[in-house]
């Protein structure tokens, strides 16, 4: 096939499921949420993940080979709303642009940015073939823009390809004002907990590597034991290399990874094998990612094991982040763009995988 698209209007979007595309293995069905919020599912061989086309591009859902990827969350659907927070139970989301993290101190913006459920302007279908096979995916566009402020566009896009649980996450940020744009941004991927799972990274699990969050944000009310326990990963990370022990990450735990290999491509991989040998997989663009967070969580409302978050500054909110120097900037029509694969791996897959990342330790 050659490349092409096309464009999604909201009255292809009703109560009742249809499908829209469908070629070989690959389809799209659209439907609306009991909320009104539109949702295109896309499928495979392998599996289908949900797309918000118009609530941010976020991934609501991820299936692959009967597994649930996506965090256990209060949520039954998606929520109408402007932060995240109102509808926090996405397997993915952008956050971003200007301002990303938990606000801390002195900072007004909102939980991870204006960027998770932005409303969008354009959503379209695309499918093709490139150097990889053919492949179909969702794409769109966000314009920002502030009188007397920053002005810029977002485009986002995810692709499916044949016969594999990997997924191709992209978002280009381009600056449209005539000034210096700060940009501040993290793929935020919330995959499900797992008692059990091994996490494998191309960089040994100590704290010169892999750096414990000690300072306690304002929404953690911290116990004793869990202080405890902070105080005991913080002098030896490896503690959370397997996570056996789910009752100490409430609240949360938060790592900033330091100095990971990238593989020859430039990407950096990191995997969390579960008890069944399947494995959840990220890997991400080194080029443009200069941060990597890991946040663990197991409450009896959300469980959540998000072992690679590729970000451009740690998540403690913009004046925080300012004053370490992580804030980048942008110049007039410049862009940016950044690159994850994620999804599952099988049991078959996983292996050559996990060597391959322990050969770059």
């Amino acid at each position: 096939m050659d490349d092409a698209t096309l464009l999604l209007s909201k009255d292809f979007f009703t109560e009742k499921k249809k499908r829209i595309f469908e070629s070989g293995a690959f389809y799209a069905d659209a439907f609306v949420y009991p909320s009104g919020i539109q949702a295109l599912t896309l499928g495979n061989s392998r599996g289908y993940i949900v797309v918000l086309p118009y609530m941010g591009q976020m991934i609501w859902d991820a299936v692959f080979d009967g597994v649930d990827l996506t965090m256990k969350n209060m949520f039954s659907h998606p929520r109408p709303s402007r932060e995240i927070v109102e509808t926090y139970g996405c397997y993915m989301y952008h956050s971003g642009m200007l301002r990303s993290g938990c606000p801390g101190p002195g900072d007004d913006h909102p939980l991870h940015g204006e960027m998770p459920c932005a409303p969008m302007d354009t959503a379209a279908l695309v499918f093709g073939r490139d150097d990889q096979g053919p492949f179909m995916g969702i794409s769109g566009t966000y314009e920002y823009v502030m009188g007397f402020g920053d002005h810029y566009q977002a485009r986002p896009r995810v692709v499916l390809r044949q016969d594999t649980a990997l997924m191709d996450i992209a978002m280009a940020v381009e600056n449209l004002a005539g000034q210096d744009m700060e940009l501040m941004y993290m793929c935020h991927m919330n995959p499900a907990f797992a008692v059990d799972s091994h996490i494998i990274q191309p960089a040994p699990h100590t704290p010169d590597h892999v750096v414990t969050r000690t300072s306690i944000p304002g929404h953690v009310t911290p116990t004793p034991e869990w202080e405890a326990f902070l105080n005991q990963v913080a002098a030896d990370p490896g503690l959370m290399a397997v996570l056996d022990q789910p009752h100490n990450y409430d609240p949360e735990f938060v790592f900033f990874l330091k100095g990971l290999a990238a593989d020859d491509k430039g990407f950096i991989p990191v995997l969390m094998k579960q008890p069944d040998q399947n494995a959840f997989y990220v890997s991400y663009d080194s080029n443009a990612f200069s941060h990597l967070v890991r946040w663990i969580l197991c409450s009896p409302d959300q469980q959540v094991a998000a072992f690679a978050l590729p970000a451009t500054c740690e998540p403690e909110g913009y004046t925080r982040e300012k004053e370490k120097g992580n804030i980048r900037t942008l110049a007039p029509g410049e862009t940016q763009t950044f690159r994850v694969r994620a999804g599952l791996l099988s049991p078959e897959e996983t292996g050559p995988v996990e060597t391959m990342i322990r050969s770059l330790i």
